[in-house]
């Protein structure tokens, strides 16, 4: 079938009405077979437990992944998700905006962040630090944030215990670190807010950080005040 393609070649838009069907079988499966769900969502209003700022990468849907009902995920979908710092000047701020949702009007008790394998976002951010950069208006400038985030992740101590920056090639050599090495940047990142942190030291908001090995389906995750990503074992 087309929408099977992997490739596009420039000629006819590929069909999605096979999108259509999967919502008319969602409105079976909610709406007239168990519709109980559906309206108390609707009647009481949502309250998930967790907000998850993940990659607008289409083979990672975190309801997918996590088989989550509707009502139970509150996402933030970007490229490579990135939690930008702290800024109440910067006006116009999809990320900061949903976070802020989540976290003072819902309440979320966790937030998780997932990251994954082979995230071209984080591609074009190494591409970017070697001096490749993308033709873009916008990528390019908002990868670059994940750059000194993840060489000081990844960096090593000199004799005096300072940190040296982990040199570009190593990043480069590595994605997969570097994604990780992200994820980790963006839990910091969640700390420069100030309801985060305030209902992290509470005791009312865990955070996490998820990453998803698209290559084996294995997941990585953190230990709650952690920023260490290690295989989840059977």
């Amino acid at each position: 079938m087309a929408h099977h393609d992997h490739a596009h070649d420039g000629g006819a838009c590929r069909d999605i009405s096979h999108l259509l069907e999967g919502i008319k079988r969602f409105r079976q499966r909610f709406y007239e077979d168990n519709s109980e769900l559906m309206h108390r969502l609707v009647d009481q209003g949502q309250s998930p437990p967790a907000l998850v700022i993940s990659c607008s990468d289409s083979r990672v849907d975190p309801t997918l992944l996590s088989d989550a009902d509707p009502g139970q995920l509150f996402v933030v979908r970007n490229v490579a998700n990135l939690v930008p710092p702290y800024d109440p000047a910067h006006h116009f701020d999809g990320a900061g905006a949903a976070i802020e949702y989540a976290v003072c009007h819902l309440k979320v008790d966790h937030i998780i962040v997932l990251g994954h394998a082979h995230c071209g976002g984080i591609k074009a951010m190494l591409g970017g630090a070697g001096g490749q950069w993308l033709q873009s208006d916008f990528i390019g400038n908002w990868v670059s944030m994940a750059l000194d985030a993840s060489r000081l992740q990844l960096s090593e101590k000199d004799a005096q215990g300072q940190p040296l920056l982990a040199p570009l090639e190593r990043l480069k050599d590595n994605p997969a670190l570097v994604e990780r090495a992200s994820v980790a940047g963006s839990l910091k990142n969640l700390m420069s807010y100030p309801w985060v942190r305030e209902r992290v030291e509470a005791g009312n908001l865990v955070l996490h950080g998820w990453w998803f090995d698209l290559d084996s389906g294995d997941l990585w995750t953190t230990k709650p005040g952690g920023t260490q990503l290690m295989p989840v074992l059977d």
